[in-house]
């Protein structure tokens, strides 16, 4: 990968991170309807907000997506290839079962619906996504798409899951998942040695 392939990665992520926020904003807002907005100015001003929270969150994603690389390199590493195939099998279902399980265990009086839903948002997300990575490569790219649409994604979202707060979780899921995908997907693309 060179610095012009890198860069166009980095910026249409962090645009496709900047459309989920203010999607999942706008959306949230249609709603729920909580904020209330005292003049114009302040209507025209939370869209604004929203583009500059998805690129945060674009570049959140990104760090994570590289840390899933050399993780992914690492293991190639230290596992037979075969054997680290499993453990990324092991390591997402685990992931599912922690999102699902572990804060209806813990969290006493919560509503587990929401966990639920998430959990199973993002299992169907992994499945689609490996689903159309398999399609544009090979059927060799259907565990680490799916150990990374899930187990890193966990880990990158564990942060709005101890707030506990369901808008807060989705504003945060959507922009995320979107980029995480996006990256996924690109990657062979990007890597792609150009033909002269």
């Amino acid at each position: 990968m060179n610095i012009k392939k890198w860069f166009f990665l980095f910026w249409t992520t962090l645009l496709i991170g900047a459309g989920g926020a203010v999607i999942a904003g706008l959306a949230l807002q249609t709603v729920n309807g909580t904020i209330h907005f005292k003049s114009t100015a302040d209507t025209l001003i939370y869209p604004l907000i929203l583009l500059g929270y998805g690129m945060l969150v674009s570049v959140y994603a990104q760090l994570g997506f590289f840390a899933y690389l050399i993780l992914n390199y690492m293991g190639i590493g230290v596992f037979p290839r075969r054997v680290w195939q499993y453990v990324q099998v092991v390591l997402a279902v685990l992931a599912l079962l922690e999102l699902i399980f572990l804060r209806t265990f813990v969290g006493s009086g919560r509503d587990v619906s929401s966990d639920w839903l998430l959990g199973i948002g993002i299992l169907l997300t992994a499945l689609i996504v490996a689903y159309f990575k398999v399609r544009s490569t090979n059927l060799t790219a259907w565990i680490p798409t799916f150990f990374f649409m899930t187990a890193i994604t966990i880990v990158e979202i564990i942060g709005v899951l101890q707030i506990g707060v369901d808008s807060a979780t989705v504003f945060i899921v959507i922009p995320l998942v979107a980029c995480n995908a996006f990256q996924i997907l690109m990657l062979h693309r990007i890597l792609k040695p150009i033909s002269a």
